[in-house]
């Protein structure tokens, strides 16, 4: 093939080298805009993965690049006069300019033309049967034809500056400093002998009342030196970019495409993604490209399906390493959350804000690092110091004046088993063999307020003196047969009523002479086929109000311990705030304060009859999913602050179920990232649910502070004892099992055991 490839930086010249070696009659033209040993960067990071690959493409410029590698294990965090060590992390650094030198003189021994100081304007005007667009995050070969890549370019909101200094760290450092203006932090990492990486970070509003938005790069230099000066140890700040016009400072693009290539032309390396530069994998993923595309076009097939099979092979690496990134960027760009927390609950956060490092990952790294951090957890947990290993699933929670033996709670989950709304033998066997899982907090179902106000014809409810009975008859099995606490979820189905149970068709309507009328705040149906509710008066408010107020005494008659009002997916409660679903012109419609009026009206009702000792929470759909149309994020810290002023003990934060129009971005705890928003900047105990489903999830989400419990549903409906598993499979022995069962546990204890020493020697 006759090859050309525009921009010489990794990719280009990494896949000229792969060409070469597969075929060496390969014509091959690497034409670079800038002089031969001009670069824009510092210090590159590649991983032991990608080494690996890299040995087996090309063993000869691997081993150049493997010498000239820094190697460290550590990872420093400076923060609030603090340094934090965590070790067992693994880090290879390269000079940029080193890296390129190395596969510049490589792309020359194999014969590969290399062109420098060449503008492209026309790929076209090139004949070859391959064109590769290697020019980088501003590809002018990607705007040429921009109308086919179709590229999406999201444009991060903070601002950093990549610079470097002679002073040589030994770790891999994160050094955060408070100034008048608000916090700015490095990034730094040594790439050779004599130099290390630097780049500065911070939002905005900081770098505008630093006066960072007018200073050149000399004053940025100086500026940088004297906030970050104890770190540098007398060294000097160096910008490679001086030669720039205006600001050397960046806002990161993430870019990413819909198609990778158009006939003969083909994206590679930033021009086709890039990930934040706080994951350190832009030329780890544009040598991996590289790789990639050339064996797929040694495959004797065509040059379209070598390119399909390219981009759609690619594209799911890419995404991958792009989530983890965004992960990264966010947590960044949301560092004032994080900032009113413990130096170890701030690092730990800081070493897992990607979700690539989970808990017992961190364990395998540096085992003390996490253990003294897990002792922190459980101090603050128990009120006082102390020495044993608790794991953070494991550790106390106290509501009010009830304590919880762990993190863990059985979430909701509706069984659709109920007749006439009275519950029987199938949730006394359900619930019971739940508490007796080791889940410290174990709800009920949505149980309904009225008749009126149930879901389904199977859904439960607590306005008869019959259903309390049957209720304190699970209750009371529960206390006396576990040392689980019992929450009894309150509701009404609102418009969402009179449907078909779960596995009949979800939000499905009955057949229309078994419906019942329903209620909303304004007369709109869930969905065209739905039953459209009636527009609430204010006689139908208070009717509803008193129906709360009248289950919530019978929950205390019953003996639950907690209760729990949802006002979350679409039902009545949720009805009133979403503006989706709530039309209304008078004093509960238009405004968000407005909208909450109802739902809070009704919470200060159930208040003033519930014990002042037992707690109560609310559940929120903290996002419509709906691009910014109806709740957002940020619109649920303001429903939680209202809450927390209302005297809320905790937001149970789920997401959703508001529209039949919303887009749900799914995936694993794909909503604790909004319990994580409310907690921080509400200020309030969050619950987080949603794709939880491992020990790591839930270990991980309570050491970062992103809940203060952690619910899972589907894990516990195909083991009721996910929790007394999970202690045997972290060795963890001090959580009470039933008596009859304990032959049972010490099985599944040497198992457990067995199979930890069976995965170490593994390791070894």
């Amino acid at each position: 093939m006759k090859i050309v490839c525009i921009g010489g930086g990794p990719a280009g010249l990494y896949f000229a080298i792969s060409m070469k070696l597969r075929d060496a009659a390969h014509e091959i033209e690497v034409v670079e805009r800038n002089r031969p040993y001009d670069t824009f960067g510092w210090g590159v990071v590649l991983s032991d993965e990608t080494m690996d690959r890299l040995r087996g493409n090309d063993p000869e410029s691997a081993a150049a690049i493997d010498e000239n590698f820094s190697h460290w294990d550590d990872i420093d965090v400076f923060f609030k006069g603090e340094k934090m060590t965590s070790g067992g992390h693994g880090f290879s650094g390269i000079g940029r300019k080193r890296l390129l030198n190395i596969l510049q003189e490589r792309a020359e021994a194999l014969g590969i033309t290399l062109t420098f100081e060449t503008e492209v304007e026309n790929p076209e005007d090139y004949e070859a049967d391959l064109i590769v667009a290697s020019d980088g995050v501003n590809s002018r070969v990607r705007q040429r034809f921009e109308s086919v890549f179709k590229p999406d370019i999201d444009v991060r909101a903070n601002k950093f500056v990549w610079l470097g200094t002679n002073k040589v760290f030994d770790a891999f450092t994160f050094a955060f400093e408070k100034t008048e203006h608000g916090w700015i932090w490095a990034h730094a990492y040594k790439f050779d002998p004599e130099t290390s990486t630097f780049i500065v970070e911070c939002s905005e509003e900081t770098w505008r009342g630093l006066g960072l938005d007018q200073a050149d790069t000399d004053e940025t230099i100086a500026l940088c030196e004297k906030i970050f000066g104890k770190y540098l140890d007398g060294h000097s700040l160096m910008s490679n970019a001086r030669h720039l016009r205006g600001s050397a400072w960046l806002n990161f693009q993430r870019v990413s495409c819909e198609r990778w290539y158009h006939k003969n032309i083909v994206l590679m390396g930033d021009a086709a993604h890039t990930a934040h530069f706080s994951i350190g994998s832009g030329t780890k993923l544009a040598m991996e490209d590289a790789i990639d595309l050339a064996e797929g076009l040694h495959k004797k097939q065509s040059l379209a399906k070598a390119l399909e099979d390219y981009q759609e092979t690619r594209r799911v690496e890419v995404l991958k390493l792009q989530s983890a990134a965004r992960n990264s960027t966010e947590w960044f760009e949301d560092l004032h959350r994080y900032l009113q927390q413990e130096p170890q609950q701030f690092m730990y956060s800081l070493l897992t804000r990607s979700q690539r490092v989970s808990h017992e990952n961190l364990r395998l790294r540096d085992k003390d690092w996490l253990e003294r951090a897990e002792a922190w957890f459980a101090s603050t947990a128990l009120e006082r110091l102390t020495q044993r290993w608790i794991p953070p699933m494991f550790a106390p929670f106290k509501l009010r004046e009830m304590e919880l033996a762990n993190r863990v709670v059985v979430s909701p989950m509706s069984m659709y088993s109920a007749r006439d709304g009275l519950v029987g033998d199938w949730h006394l066997v359900h619930y019971g063999a739940r508490a007796q899982g080791g889940a410290g907090l174990i709800y009920t179902e949505m149980t309904d307020v009225s008749a009126e106000g149930r879901i389904t014809p199977g859904c439960a409810g607590i306005y008869t003196n019959e259903q309390r009975d049957a209720w304190k008859r699970i209750v009371d099995f529960v206390h006396a047969e576990s040392p689980a606490k019992f929450c009894l979820q309150l509701g009404h189905s609102g418009p969402k009523g009179a449907t078909k149970v779960g596995w009949e068709g979800n939000d499905e309507p009955l057949p229309q002479e078994q419906q019942w009328d329903l209620l909303a705040p304004s007369a709109l149906a869930w969905a065209p086929e739905n039953r459209v509710p009636k527009a609430m008066t204010r006689a139908d408010m208070d009717l509803v109000r008193d129906q709360y107020v009248h289950a919530a005494a019978m929950a205390e008659e019953a003996g639950f311990d907690m209760l729990e009002l949802h006002y979350a997916h679409g039902y009545l409660m949720s009805a009133f705030i979403t503006p989706l679903m709530n039309k209304r012109e008078d004093d509960y419609g238009g405004s968000l304060e407005n909208r909450l009026r109802f739902p809070l009206e009704v919470f200060h009702a159930v208040r003033a009859v519930w014990p002042e000792d037992k707690p109560i929470a609310v559940r929120i759909s903290s996002n419509d999913w709906l691009g910014g149309l109806g709740i957002t994020p940020q619109d649920s810290v303001e429903i939680a602050k209202a809450m927390k002023a209302a005297g809320v003990d905790i937001i149970d934060v789920s997401a959703g179920q508001t529209s039949t129009e919303a887009e749900p971005v799914y995936g694993r705890m794909f909503q604790t990232p909004f319990s994580d928003q409310i907690r921080n900047e509400a200020g309030i105990a969050t619950m987080a649910v949603g794709n939880i489903y491992e020990i790591d999830h839930v270990n991980s989400i309570l050491m970062a502070g992103r809940a203060d419990l952690v619910c899972l549903a589907r894990p516990h409906l195909t083991d009721p004892n996910w929790t007394l598993r999970a202690a045997a499979e972290m060795g963890y022995r001090e959580v009470e099992w039933p008596k009859p069962y304990l032959t049972g546990r010490n099985q599944l204890y040497r198992l457990a055991e067995k199979a930890q020493a069976e995965q170490q020697a593994l390791r070894v």
